[in-house]
């Protein structure tokens, strides 16, 4: 009777001990998500936030775009401007294009990866193939009693193996005139 006690007690402790050796990964696994979306926010939050994209002609140096000037391109191309639109201008920029990449924080409004997650360059990571990830851009401003355009707010969602992670930055323009 001990033995058959002792023998049920102990397939119960085995299977109690294979569940939290299978879960064991987890931790891991949510450590890749965090550090492709911080990796992403990163690459989002060093790109230039200037008044007009750096690609438009109004963009000069020696007389920079100021508030309320248009851009060359309109509403249309001065994307951080109150009524342009955010996203890849001109719409040929690609993360990953060697001859017209992303060049403002704007741009990346949109952008969607994956499955399998891609260096800037577009080469393919092997270990994270299982993972997406997006990035959302919006004028933020009114939450830091600014101007709308003077703030923008970066959101990258990374989800994959069981886990999602949203991780936001905000970028402040805080040179307005400047060129890049």
């Amino acid at each position: 009777m001990f033995i058959a006690i002792v023998g049920i007690s102990l397939s119960f402790v085995l299977v109690a001990y294979n569940q939290s050796i299978k879960s064991s990964a987890d931790p891991m696994v949510r450590k890749q998500a965090v550090a492709v979306a911080e990796s992403l926010l990163h690459e989002v939050l060093m790109q230039p936030f200037t008044w007009c994209d750096p690609q438009d002609a109004a963009n000069d140096g020696a007389t920079p775009p100021s508030a309320g000037v248009a851009c060359t391109g309109g509403s249309g191309n001065s994307q951080d401007k109150g009524g342009g639109a955010l996203g890849p201008l001109p719409a040929t920029e690609a993360r990953a294009s060697a001859s017209d990449p992303f060049d403002n924080v704007a741009d990346y409004n949109g952008l969607s990866i994956g499955p399998g997650i891609t260096a800037v360059d577009g080469t393919p990571v092997a270990a994270l193939t299982d993972y997406a990830a997006s990035v959302t851009v919006q004028r933020d401003g009114a939450s830091f009693g600014l101007a709308a355009d003077a703030v923008l707010r970066v959101d990258v969602l990374v989800t994959g193996r069981g886990q999602s992670i949203t991780l936001t930055g905000w970028r402040f323009r805080h040179s307005p005139n400047a060129t890049g």
